[in-house]
């Protein structure tokens, strides 16, 4: 659905603005337009994330399209980017596809092209909503979870077995069981390759309050 996707067209020529803001319009597209890098970066965020795309020219005054795309990039839901340029600079396509651009088209810019490279940016920029979403719903799972149960969350993802992870706390087996049951159930694991794999795609320390040899047993 193109109705629910914001496209920002970022271009110091009015005439190009205008011309590819009508294209998007007629396609259903909500379209903005901002005539330098510094106007849509002093434009307050919405607080819901929607699925959006910046398509920036690549040389502008001030801030040009590269480092448009860096500041874009610190937000807290980076838009996909897709540059556009007359110039066919060669070095500069290079840097923008390493930063992350999703593609990068030459002015005068084909009506074909340009909405294959709107639909592969708004499918880039929807699985960056659905990957922060799911992050942030762990973190505040973790949130939730008492010290003692952080401690059994990272020794158990660790690889230790509960026997392990009880003499390295100083507690009995039965109740790191009893902390390993919460921690499934305040996470929402279904096994632990699941628990495993929410502590990597939290990719934040876990082992604090652990105690050293266990950190160091945990590491090696």
């Amino acid at each position: 659905m193109s109705e629910d996707v914001k496209v920002c067209v970022v271009d110091d020529d009015e005439g190009v603005r205008n011309a590819i803001s009508r294209l998007l319009k007629a396609a259903g597209y909500r379209a903005c337009t901002y005539a330098s890098a510094q106007a849509l970066l002093s434009e307050p965020r919405p607080a819901d994330a929607v699925p959006t795309v910046v398509l920036t020219d690549l040389r502008m005054p001030g801030i040009d399209g590269i480092a448009l795309a860096e500041q874009l990039a610190c937000e807290a839901v980076p838009p996909a980017v897709v540059f556009l340029s007359a110039h066919g600079d060669v070095a500069a396509t290079v840097r923008a596809m390493k930063d992350g651009a999703v593609d990068f088209l030459e002015k005068p810019v084909r009506e074909d092209d340009l909405f294959e490279a709107l639909g592969r940016a708004v499918a880039r920029s929807r699985e960056q909503i659905v990957h922060l979403q799911g992050l942030r719903e762990l973190r505040e799972k973790v949130a939730k979870l008492t010290p003692r149960e952080r401690q059994v969350f990272a020794l158990v993802v660790s690889g230790l077995i509960n026997k392990e992870a009880a003499w390295e706390l100083g507690i009995s087996e039965k109740t790191i069981k009893v902390h390993r049951a919460r921690v499934v159930e305040k996470m929402g694991a279904r096994s632990l390759p699941d628990l495993v794999r929410m502590a990597g795609r939290l990719a934040i320390p876990l082992n604090a309050g652990i105690p050293p040899r266990a950190q160091a047993r945990a590491a090696g």
